[in-house]
């Protein structure tokens, strides 16, 4: 059995034009984990996995697959098994076939068709044409690629997508006994209760930007969540949580109990002999706090500090740069200079002020850049007339690995895999996509 390995995001930036895709990316997934990969539609996940897995160059930053990049890896399919959409099918050729052409370019055992087939539950589909598969057989499918070389990564993008909920569940009971077994997962998705009862660890995107990196229980200060209580005889329990130091506010639902976990009060009414008639752990939900952090009005500490922090008013006017604020708002009036009255005035001094206060005198200071004969600086002039330095310059087309091609024939026992029907690691030359392609990506699949 394959080992997992860690998956990383160095500073990784994808523009599109004008656009920023990604922006400075920066994460690390660990093996043993399931990782949720979380963001509204445009937030730039799909492009993040596609950059992970070659399929588009970054503009800047590297991603890397246990310390190499995708490129570099001597068996991709063996090392990482990607699904990241449910449409890279030949409609004519049938399910084992469709594993067959990856089997034979790989250099795997066709034993490992029925295998993979029988994992997803498509046995009973393994002859019947793609193009007669419904949406939830197509994601099956795609999983049985990505599980066809037995990898010790795997990269789903909504594999849940289309799944009815006996499929929904399975797909949950995989990916964690996947990574029980020391294997790397990383799974985006749109189903925040799914990925709750899945995830250990989580990856928010908001706007191309990283906004929450770490545990669900770093999700929400413990502050926020309450344990509440309630028993038939309200006066008893309130007394033992009074003797037990505990404070409490008085609800119509029960007692909230703050600092104090359920198995703690449980235990407390337990030893005085009270019936409960309701104990439960209150605080906000992920789909509240996923909103938050994605509007912005959450924002998550750095990691390793629990919890989560107002959000920083970002139209707050900012203090100049070591400039420190000052203490007080008050504007204090220049001391007075006393000037000896003996002090000597030049000859002829007060003749001159007043002829310059008349006519005007000329200044020693520079020209403002709107006058006449004013001179502008490079830098301005450049934005002026539409100058954009050469390192700040979008560039005019990506280059990625191109698609499993098909041709639209079966392949039979004996034949040759066309070998470069996977091939993605050679990184061909491709239009600039449209700046709203990954937002019709994403959109499509939500």
């Amino acid at each position: 059995m394959p080992d997992g390995q860690i998956l990383e995001f160095s500073e990784v930036t994808k523009r599109f034009g004008a656009i920023d895709a990604v922006s400075r990316l920066s994460a690390r997934i660990e093996p043993g984990l399931v990782t949720g990969f979380l963001g509204p539609n445009g937030a730039g996940k799909t492009t993040s996995l596609r950059m992970l897995l070659g399929l588009v160059r970054p503009t800047s930053g590297t991603t890397t697959i246990g310390g190499s990049h995708y490129s570099e890896l001597r068996h991709p399919l063996r090392t990482v098994g990607a699904a990241l959409e449910a449409s890279s099918f030949h409609p004519g050729r049938s399910g084992a076939n469709h594993l067959k052409v990856y089997a034979q370019a790989a250099g795997l055992p066709t034993s490992r068709i029925d295998e993979t087939l029988a994992l997803v539950g498509l046995s009973d589909a393994a002859g019947r044409k793609v193009g007669g598969y419904s949406l939830g057989m197509r994601q099956r499918l795609g999983l049985a690629t990505a599980l066809l070389g037995d990898p010790g990564i795997l990269v789903l993008d909504e594999p849940s997508n289309g799944l009815d909920p006996e499929g929904i569940k399975w797909m949950r009971m995989l990916l964690r006994a996947f990574a029980d077994e020391g294997r790397t997962v990383l799974v985006s998705s749109h189903l925040l209760l799914e990925i709750q009862q899945t995830a250990d660890r989580l990856l928010i995107l908001a706007r191309g930007k990283l906004v929450f990196d770490g545990g669900i229980e770093d999700l929400a200060d413990p502050n926020e969540y309450a344990t509440v209580v309630d028993a038939p005889d309200r006066a008893a329990l309130e007394a033992a949580l009074t003797a037990a130091g505990h404070s409490f506010e008085v609800l119509r639902s029960g007692l909230t109990v703050r600092g104090a976990e359920p198995v703690e009060v449980g235990a407390l009414a337990a030893a005085s002999g009270i019936a409960l008639s309701g104990l439960q752990r209150r605080g906000p939900e992920l789909e509240e706090i996923f909103l938050a952090l994605v509007d912005g009005t959450r924002v998550h500490r750095p990691v390793g500090e629990a919890g989560a922090i107002p959000a920083v008013d970002e139209d707050a006017p900012l203090a100049p740069e070591n400039d420190p604020a000052p203490e007080t708002s008050e504007i204090t009036e220049a001391p007075d200079v006393e000037v000896p009255l003996d002090t000597p005035v030049p000859e002829g001094a007060a003749e001159a002020a007043r002829e310059d206060a008349a006519e005007g005198a000329p200044t020693d200071e520079p020209a403002a850049a709107d006058e006449p004969g004013a001179t502008t600086p490079a830098s301005t002039a450049d934005e002026e007339h539409g100058t954009v330095p050469d390192e700040v310059a979008s560039p005019s087309s990506e280059e990625h690995a191109g698609a499993p091609a098909s041709d639209g024939e079966t392949v039979h026992e004996g034949e040759p895999a066309p070998t470069e029907a996977i091939q993605i690691s050679e990184p061909m030359d491709e239009a600039e996509p449209h700046p709203e392609a990954d937002d019709h990506e994403e959109g499509g699949r939500a």
